[in-house]
C-alpha cells in the first residue's frame, strides 16, 4: 500500500462545531435588520429567513456548491418582497460572514493540526464558506479548496481530485479526513483517496465499505500521522 504523503481536511464539524456560528450569524443579521430595516425584520424573522434560504436552494440547484451566493439571493428576495429593490447585500453579507467565521475550535483541533502540518502538507476541502484566513489558520494549509471556487461540492470526485492536483500527488497517497460519512468518506473513497472518519460522536458506521481509519478526534489522528505517515520530501 502506498505511503500517505498529504492530508486533506474537512473544516465544519471537523475542526469546530459549525452550528453555533451559523445561528449567531443569523442573529447578527436579524439585529442589523431590526435597527436599519425594521419592516424587513418584521416580515422576515430568523425562521422565515431560513425557510426562504432553503427555498432559494431548491430553486437554484445550479448553486448547490455556492452557499454564499444562495445567501445573497435570499437577501435580495427578502428585500424585494418588502418593495425594496436596492438591498444592502454587501453590508449584510459582511455581517453574516464575520459571525459565521467566529468559530470556536474543538480543544483537540489546533494542537492536532499543528502536529500534522509539521509532518505533512494539509489541504482543506470544504463545501461551506469558512475562511481560514479570517479564522487565523490559513498558514497551516498548503492549499484551500472550497466548493464555490471548485465549481462542485463534495462528494463529487472532482473536488478531491483538485486537491490531488494542487498537491502534485496521486489520490492514493492522500488521506482525507472528515466527519460526514457520505460527503467525506464515501466521496473521497470514490475519488481514490484513503479515508478517515472523524467520528466525534461515537456513531456506528452504516454507509457501505468502512473507512480506512476511524478516530474520535484530531489528537488520535495526529498520533497516527506521527507513527505512520511518510516523511515529507
Amino acid at each position: 500500500m502506498r505511503p500517505i504523503r498529504a492530508v486533506t481536511l474537512d473544516l465544519d464539524d471537523t475542526l469546530w462545531p459549525v452550528l453555533p456560528a451559523l445561528i449567531e450569524a443569523e442573529h447578527c443579521v436579524d439585529r442589523w435588520l431590526k435597527q436599519h430595516h425594521p419592516e424587513v425584520a418584521s416580515a422576515w424573522p430568523i425562521e422565515a429567513m431560513r425557510e426562504l434560504r432553503e427555498k432559494v436552494a431548491r430553486e437554484h440547484t445550479h448553486l448547490a456548491h455556492d452557499f454564499s451566493e444562495q445567501r445573497r439571493i435570499t437577501i435580495r428576495q427578502a428585500f424585494a418582497a418588502c418593495g425594496i429593490d436596492d438591498a444592502p447585500v454587501d453590508a449584510l453579507w459582511g455581517i453574516y460572514f464575520a459571525a459565521r467565521n467566529n468559530v470556536e475550535l474543538y480543544p483537540d483541533a489546533l494542537p492536532g493540526l499543528l502536529r500534522i502540518a509539521k509532518k505533512l502538507p494539509v489541504v482543506s476541502i470544504s463545501n461551506g464558506n469558512a475562511d481560514l484566513a479570517v479564522i487565523g489558520l490559513d498558514h497551516l494549509f498548503h492549499t484551500r479548496i472550497n466548493a464555490s471556487g471548485a465549481g462542485v461540492a463534495k462528494p463529487d470526485a472532482r473536488i478531491f481530485l483538485a486537491a490531488a492536483e494542487a498537491l502534485g500527488l496521486p489520490p492514493g497517497e492522500i488521506l482525507h479526513v472528515g466527519d460526514d460519512p457520505l460527503l467525506d468518506v464515501v466521496g473521497a473513497r470514490d475519488a481514490g483517496l484513503r479515508t478517515v472518519w472523524l467520528n466525534r460522536t461515537g456513531e456506528t458506521w452504516s454507509h457501505g465499505p468502512a473507512p480506512d481509519l476511524e478516530f474520535a478526534d484530531m489528537t488520535a489522528l495526529a498520533d497516527w500521522v506521527d507513527a505512520s505517515a511518510a516523511p515529507v520530501g
